[in-house]
């Protein structure tokens, strides 16, 4: 049996050289973590929700993204420029910055205790959430800033680093005040640098008196049906202070709101072939809901024979930084004349994998380090049809540890890796290597990836 005897100062070398590995793990764990976390709130609607169901118009590409407002954490000491808080200064999403008093849909609002849920498409260790409020005289026609806001907010949830649910809820006391305000809910993600920024569009109208629902919209009925979309219409609801909007359900699941003046709404996005059962509930400005309409079922129809290839997926880009073995890739929704079913993800002319139709990104793994790829993707509808190419990205996945073959007389440090006899090793104790001490030979210094 080989016995290592190492002098202290070969001892304290190998103490700081494992020191330095691990403190390169957890950089490397963070960075790598950055761009996994997705999500919003989606009640009460905020802005870039509201702009995926089609209620904010000219919303620019968030309508395909709306979880995918991250920016550096820390508000309001850090964060989001003044000027780029709605859009948490992605400039990809910058549409979201436009701000006037009429510019964004609003979503009613009253002070007291009101719930704020979120969809988390990838949920991640959180470490809090926090909400603030515009101040009551802001400037409405000015980009949205830190003199917009009272920067104590109003609710704030230590959530300790745990991984909450994909639908997770903070039940909060929203302070007083009256017309039209901005609510920022802010999501900080525990171990990346990184925190989700939304804007909410309110409106403080209500009584919080008022506790008498609209009544139920009557007469909802449907028309122009297609493979993929309908048309709905329905009788307006009455309430004893007004009605300030509408919304419409598939089943149990909201799929759109509109405004009070609104009695019709266009579902787009359905499956050919498929039955759905549509019914609309009123809203007035205190936040009272009426009962359910007379509901409505249809069945879209077969996909008709079709030729034509959707469109090319756009805005193809790389999320985060790549890994030694890994690239995110995400991109633009592409459209079809029925119905896009599918993405193709290309590394150069190789297809790597084929995602669904609603799926927006990959994580491209099992790649080479320090190495430069081109990545394309096309998309497919039900009938085959395949589109142009995306834009090209290239990325270059970053250095990995060097491996060279395993030799004597070769001084090893912790950490480095050697091939031997088609096996790859890690050096476990720091050594110069002696024949005999063969990777397979010797355990206590090398150990088998």
């Amino acid at each position: 049996m080989i016995q290592l005897r190492l002098p202290h100062h070969s001892l304290f070398k190998l103490l700081v050289a494992s020191g330095m590995m691990l403190l390169m793990a957890v950089v490397m764990l963070l960075f790598s973590n950055q761009a996994f976390a997705h999500g919003h709130v989606d009640s009460p609607g905020s802005r870039a929700y509201l702009c995926s169901l089609g209620q904010n118009k000219n919303c620019g590409e968030i309508i395909y993204e709306p979880y995918s407002l991250e920016g550096l954490k820390g508000f309001p000491q850090a964060g989001p420029a003044d000027g780029k808080i709605a859009s948490a200064a992605v400039g990809r999403f910058s549409e979201l910055d436009q701000q006037s008093a009429t510019r964004w849909s609003k979503v009613p609002m009253t002070a007291g205790t009101k719930t704020f849920s979120w969809f988390l498409k990838v949920a991640h260790a959180t470490s809090s959430w926090k909400y603030y409020i515009t101040k009551q005289n802001w400037d409405q026609n000015a980009p949205l800033s830190r003199a917009s806001f009272d920067l104590t907010p109003f609710c704030s949830v230590n959530y300790g680093g745990k991984i909450p649910p994909t639908t997770y809820s903070d039940t909060c006391n929203v302070p007083s005040r009256t017309g039209y305000q901005v609510i920022l809910a802010v999501w900080e993600i525990a171990d990346t640098a990184n925190a989700f920024y939304n804007v909410i569009d309110v409106n403080f109208g209500g009584d919080p008196s008022d506790n008498e629902p609209p009544t139920a919209p009557t007469g909802l009925s449907a028309s122009n049906l297609t493979a993929t979309s309908v048309s709905l219409a329905w009788n307006a609801s009455s309430d004893n202070v007004g009605v300030s909007g509408y919304k419409i359900y598939n089943g149990s699941t909201q799929i759109a709101a509109v405004s009070g003046s609104t009695l019709n709404y266009n579902v787009t996005g359905l499956t050919s072939n498929t039955s759905y059962t549509f019914t609309v509930r009123a809203e007035d400005a205190a936040g009272n809901i009426s009962g359910a309409s007379n509901a409505v079922t249809i069945t879209t129809p077969a996909v008709p024979v079709d030729n034509e290839p959707p469109t090319a997926p756009t805005g193809l880009h790389v999320m985060g930084t790549p890994t030694s073995s890994s690239v995110h890739l995400m991109w633009s929704a592409s459209t079809d004349n029925v119905g896009v079913t599918g993405y193709r993800v290309y590394n150069g002319t190789t297809l790597v994998t084929t995602v669904s139709g609603t799926t927006l990104e990959y994580m491209v793994t099992g790649l080479t380090p320090d190495t430069s790829y081109t990545f394309t993707v096309r998309a497919i509808d039900a009938a085959g049809n395949v589109s142009a190419d995306s834009n090209a990205v290239n990325a270059k996945t970053a250095s990995g540890p060097a491996v060279s073959a395993w030799a004597p007389n070769v001084a090893y440090t912790v950490g480095t890796l050697v091939t031997y006899n088609g096996k790859t090793y890690e050096c476990r104790q720091a050594h110069t290597s002696l024949v005999g001490w063969e990777p397979s030979n010797a355990a206590s210094l090398w150990l088998l990836k």
